[in-house]
């Protein structure tokens, strides 16, 4: 699944792409693709806005309707125009003729360009919606607020909400801060000097407030190089994004030197996912899990 500088790096992408360009017709190949209001309303109308809340890529209309886009673990977004742009999952679908074996969804508008969504596992959707229904929707509504919308005072008592969990867990918790993923989890630990085994209640106001400044910096960076080189992210143009190569201190660096101290990052599993960290800058406490 795409982290929150990924889908940011995918956003300001489309931006440049279907930004004010109006929709002739939506085409449906896989009805599980489509959520919530008829396409009929979405045919027509002007794309006016492309915001994103957390993981998921807003599209505001004209007549007041939006479109909320998840890409989940295979979606793709491909423009295709006089030039072509993709975003998402870099298989096949971003150079083969479209529609692909792949797409669930696309959208022609009126001056004869093309938006596909691709989804080879089809657990991504785009999802119709008016002002209401985006108030309302679950999904949005239980997010938490992003790491540059939420002052150290609130990050500290929504982890005091969970003082027996371990902090890696909490920082992944959708419900807790918003778009933290994986890479930037390990990352963000890294910068506060905290072992991400550690338990809440372990952990002193100043590191916390470290380690929201550290997630802050880590997915502002990352934002800034055009997201992370995973393979299964790239940028709207299909380049790869520099996020990892130039700026991860423990992700994907197990075995390699810490470049702050020359100890040999380690790997272990915290949360039930791979974490990566250095032993001497982030030592492991009494009370760590």
């Amino acid at each position: 699944m795409p982290e929150l500088p990924e889908v940011e790096t995918i956003r300001r992408g489309l931006d440049k792409c279907i930004l004010n360009k109006r929709i002739k017709s939506v085409t449906i190949l896989c009805e599980k693709s489509w959520r919530g209001l008829d396409k009929a309303l979405i045919e027509g109308q002007k794309i006016i806005e492309i915001d994103r809340r957390g993981k998921a890529l807003l599209m505001q209309l004209e007549n007041e309707l939006w479109l909320m886009t998840h890409l989940r673990m295979t979606g793709q977004m491909i423009f295709v125009g006089d030039e072509r742009f993709a975003a998402g999952h870099p298989d096949g679908g971003f150079t083969e003729k479209m529609p692909g074996r792949h797409t669930r969804i696309y959208f022609e508008f009126t001056d004869g360009t093309h938006l596909y969504f691709n989804d080879q596992r089809k657990f991504g959707f785009i999802k119709a919606l008016d002002e209401l229904g985006l108030a309302e929707d679950e999904f949005l509504k239980r997010l938490a607020p992003e790491p540059w919308d939420m002052n150290e005072e609130e990050f500290w008592q929504r982890l005091q909400r969970h003082q027996n969990s371990i902090i890696k867990a909490v920082i992944l918790d959708q419900h807790v801060i918003a778009g933290v993923g994986n890479i930037y989890a390990d990352e963000g630990c890294y910068l506060a000097g905290l072992y991400p085994g550690t338990r809440v209640k372990a952990i002193s106001r100043e590191t916390a407030d470290e380690l929201l400044h550290g997630l802050r910096e880590v997915m502002q960076r990352s934002i800034d190089s055009g997201g992370s080189t995973m393979k299964d992210y790239v940028r709207a143009d299909g380049t790869r994004g520099s996020y990892l190569e130039k700026f991860a201190q423990v992700f994907r660096r197990d075995g390699e030197v810490c470049r702050k101290c020359g100890s040999e990052i380690l790997k272990t599993r915290v949360a039930g996912r791979g974490t990566h960290y250095c032993p001497k800058c982030q030592p492991k406490g009494k009370v760590d899990a």
